[in-house]
Order: structure tokens, then C-alpha cells, then sequence
């Protein structure tokens, strides 16, 4: 193992090389080289994790809206070292790096797809080494998801604005081999997430544009014939999507930010949805993001308060193989995650990611939108274990297997 000065040594090399290459391949163009940090992390040989053993992490950093700020850092198991702008460093002819707004990021084979909204883009990369594969066009897109050989985009795609009349959104389907669409399909107004059971693609519209005359409804998409086959309601401006493994749903509603408060929505028998109706049930829990974990739902929740004028802000953990019903599930009666009282510190929890291999949880904080942002990482019993500096509105993690 590498004495902590030898590894920050050779960082410096590093960090001093990737600059002299940047600078002498962008002429003029401001360059926002990588940064590397180590953390109080063990350094591991690749060859020492498991198969099911993540051996790395990729985060998406928002940026602000019209900044152009959209990064891409990069959490190393093995070597215990983040890095701050890879995608920057691994692609130094890219004329304005990521783009405007990084909303989404996954891993599907061997590439990595990164959803930049305000640029109408997806960014594909090679997954190990981020360098660029090519990117596919898609106007106002929002989440990505995979089936077979395709890839599926959600996309508002109207333009970036608030309009009572702003256009209803559409499901892309590409090719993940040419990276061309080869279909599209009209859903509900401004959709958002979604995810793909069987045969059959849900998509939350939320209706965000239109405000406050929001969606309410779960689009159903038939990926035969790829038709919008039915629309079911479920709550007021829906969000987040998440399947479990009995195939069942889990929907964030938003709100309207007056009167309907934010909730947290169970969808059931979907497999006779398409000609029968559909269980809903639904709970008084915000929750703004949460990841599935065989039987336990990680979440948090930030909702704003008119009457406090400050966000509300909850983290929780629920056995999801209970119903979701407020007598099951009291607020008060929930149990955070965080066990060792660092959530004071956190100013918005913006992101969500557990280590399904070791049960870490990563949440990051957004703090004030506009300057750098934070990743905590905590342990399974709740305890922090460390704190990095990111990117600015640090949001979307996927993780690197081997």
C-alpha cells in the first residue's frame, strides 16, 4: 500500500500533467482541470472485490441552470481517491465539457449515459475510462432507462419555460448500438421518471410546466407496438419512479406546494392493470428521493414550509414489504438513517445512493444551488464516515462493477 505523501505526490504529478495537456488542447477555452482527493479509505486491488462489489462510483453535479456547470466526479473503491471533473479531464476537445444540467446518469454494458437537460442531450461514455463515445439528441430530456438493446428517454420536449400551454412530453426509444432514435411515443405533460416491468414502460407526468394545473397520472406505454395504452391516475405532480422486486411501484408526488402536500404512493397488480384497475394506496410520507434495497426503502424528504419559511426535511427507512398505510407507518414512529446526529449539517439533502454490497449510504448536499456541494458517506448503522467536497448541486450516483 502507498504511504499517504508517495500517493498525494503522485497526485500532484497528475493533477499538474492533466493541466499542461488541457491547456495545450484548448487553446484559449477556460479549463477546469480535475482535482483528486484521498479519502480515509483502505486502497484495494481490483481483483480483491466480489462480482456483486461495486468498485467505483459516478456522480452527476447538476450546476446551476444557464451555467454550463454540468460535472461529472468520480469515487474510486479501489484506490480510495475522488475525482473532481473526470469527464473535463478524460475529454479535453469537447468544446464546453458536459453541458447545461446534468439530470440523470446510469450504467447500462460497458457505457455510461449521462442525461444533460438545458443542452438536449444524452452524453455516452465509455464506462471505465469516461471517455466520449458520441451523444444522442433528444430536446428537453429528463430520465433514461434500459430494455433489451434500446435505451428510453423521457423528455418534456417543449422548450425550457413555464407555460400554462406547454406541450405534452414523449418517451424516445433509441438504439444503444447506433445511438439513434428509432421510435417516440406521446405520453402525459413534462414526464419525468419511470421504470419497465415486463412488458410495459410507466412514466410519471408531472405536469411541472403547467403549474398550477399539474398531471396527476402514470402513463402506460405497450413496448410492442409502443402506444400509450392507458393512463392511471395517481397524485398530483408525480416524480420519482421505483420498481421493487415483487414489481410493484413506488411514486413521489411534489405537490402543488400550497394545499396537496407532498406523498408517497404504492401502485399493485400491475400485471392486470392494462384491462383491470390498479391498487393505489397512499401514505402522508414525504419523501423527494429514495433508493430500493431488497426489502428497505432509504429515502429523504425536503419539502418547503410557507408558514416556517425553511424546508422540512426527514430521512427514513421503511420495511416496504408492509403496506403503506399511516397506521403502519406514523410519521413519528419512522427511524432515520442517520443515527449519530451529522444530519444538522446537511442544508439540502439532494441525492441518494446505498452500497448494496456493504450498506453504505451516500446523501449529498446542495447547499446554497451555487458553489460547491458535498457527498457524505455513512455506514449501515448510521455513522459518518467521511465528507468530500463535489460539484456544484451534487445529485445522480450510479455505480462501476467490474
Amino acid at each position: 500500500m502507498l504511504g499517504k505523501s508517495i500517493k498525494h505526490r503522485l497526485l500532484l504529478c497528475t493533477i499538474v500533467s492533466v493541466v499542461w495537456l488541457l491547456t495545450s488542447c484548448r487553446g484559449d477555452d477556460i479549463v477546469f482541470p480535475a482535482e483528486y482527493e484521498v479519502l480515509p479509505m483502505e486502497s484495494r486491488e481490483l481483483s480483491s472485490f466480489a462480482q456483486n462489489e461495486p468498485i467505483g462510483m459516478y456522480l452527476l453535479n447538476e450546476g446551476n441552470m444557464g451555467s454550463n456547470k454540468a460535472t461529472i466526479d468520480y469515487l474510486d473503491f479501489s484506490k480510495g481517491i475522488y475525482i473532481r471533473n473526470i469527464y473535463g479531464e478524460r475529454n479535453p476537445n469537447v468544446i464546453k465539457e458536459l453541458g447545461d444540467v446534468g439530470n440523470d446518469i446510469q450504467v447500462y454494458g460497458n457505457r455510461l449515459y449521462a442525461v444533460i437537460n438545458c443542452s438536449h442531450k444524452v452524453e455516452v461514455m465509455d464506462l471505465h475510462t469516461c471517455r466520449r463515445i458520441g451523444q444522442i439528441d433528444i430536446p428537453n430530456c429528463r430520465y433514461i432507462r434500459f430494455h433489451g438493446d434500446k435505451a428510453y428517454i423521457s423528455s418534456y420536449v417543449g422548450p425550457v419555460s413555464i407555460d400554462p400551454n406547454a406541450q405534452l412530453g414523449a418517451i424516445f426509444e433509441v438504439d444503444t448500438a447506433t445511438l439513434r432514435i428509432t421510435r417516440q411515443v406521446t405520453v402525459g405533460y413534462q414526464p419525468e421518471e419511470f421504470e419497465i416491468i415486463g412488458n410495459y414502460l410507466y412514466v410519471a407526468n408531472s405536469g411541472g410546466y403547467r403549474a398550477p394545473d399539474y398531471d396527476s397520472t402514470l402513463s402506460v406505454v405497450d413496448l410492442t407496438d409502443f402506444r400509450q395504452v392507458k393512463k392511471i391516475p395517481v397524485c398530483v405532480n408525480p416524480h420519482r419512479v421505483r420498481k421493487d422486486q415483487y414489481d410493484r411501484l413506488w411514486i413521489t408526488s411534489r405537490g402543488d406546494h400550497k394545499e396537496v402536500q407532498p406523498q408517497l404512493v404504492l401502485i399493485k397488480n400491475l400485471e392486470l392493470g392494462i384491462k383491470n384497475e390498479i391498487e393505489v394506496q397512499y401514505s402522508k410520507i414525504t419523501s423527494s428521493e429514495m433508493v430500493i434495497v431488497g426489502d428497505s426503502m432509504y429515502y429523504y424528504g425536503a419539502h418547503w414550509n410557507d408558514e416556517t419559511m425553511s424546508n422540512q426535511i426527514t430521512y427514513g427507512v421503511l420495511n416496504i414489504q408492509y403496506p403503506i398505510t399511516n397506521t403502519q407507518y406514523p410519521i413519528s414512529n419512522i427511524q432515520s438513517f442517520i443515527t449519530d446526529g451529522t444530519e444538522k449539517n446537511i442544508k439540502i439533502p439532494y441525492g441518494i445512493q446505498v452500497n448494496p454490497y456493504n450498506g453504505d449510504i451516500y446523501i449529498t448536499d446542495a447547499k446554497n444551488y451555487v458553489s460547491s456541494g458535498q457527498l457524505h458517506c455513512y455506514s449501515r448503522e448510521g455513522k459518518r464516515k467521511w465528507s468530500v467536497r463535489t460539484g456544484d448541486i451534487p445529485a445522480h450516483m450510479c455505480f462501476v462493477y467490474r
